[in-house]
């Protein structure tokens, strides 16, 4: 499978020779070691929009009215978790690509357990959240052992997953194929 430096190369040309409109990861040769993702949010009490740095998209969170917010969006932690289960499917269809699996489909479903303590009540601990269960199932016509490696590769590549893993969280995963 070709590294992501070679698949992302065409990226990493000048913005002199790209056409126009066309977004670049990095221009300088320090910076293309990297992909730079970036965002920048402006708020008011506990409701914010995100902006995402060279791109149209904008991202807007909130909090339940326990937080003191209006439910007005999803929160923070909700995009934590989806976070997860975004990733794990983006990762996943580029491990299955090199593994030369043909995915039909995807369900993901991500269950995140949170002492609120520590976040409403300023009590000692840790504000991480107590327990993740990530639950994939995947539309494909795949051996059993190419599927077990499939499922690990992608939890190993996964950045978000790994974020999660090594902050110490109580972590489950279930993998299974239709």
């Amino acid at each position: 499978m070709a590294s992501i430096n070679n698949l992302l190369r065409p990226a990493y040309h000048s913005a002199r020779s790209l056409a126009p409109g066309t977004r670049t990861f990095a221009t300088t040769t320090h910076r293309r070691q990297t992909i730079p993702f970036e965002v920048t949010g402006k708020g008011k009490g506990v409701a914010q929009i995100v902006q995402v740095k060279n791109s149209h998209h904008e991202i807007k969170a909130d909090a339940y009215p326990a937080f003191g917010g209006q439910d007005a969006a999803p929160s923070p932690l909700h995009y934590n978790l989806t976070s997860l289960s975004t990733c794990t499917q983006v990762t996943g269809s580029l491990v299955a690509k090199g593994l030369g699996i043909d995915l039909k489909g995807w369900n993901v479903s991500v269950d995140g357990r949170l002492d609120p303590g520590v976040l409403v009540e300023g009590v000692e601990g840790n504000a991480n959240w107590r327990s993740i269960e990530l639950r994939v199932e995947v539309v494909a016509d795949v051996e059993e052992g190419v599927f077990r490696k499939f499922a690990s590769e992608t939890e190993r590549r996964c950045p978000v997953t790994q974020l999660f893993k090594r902050s110490g969280v109580e972590w489950k995963s279930e993998w299974t194929k239709k």
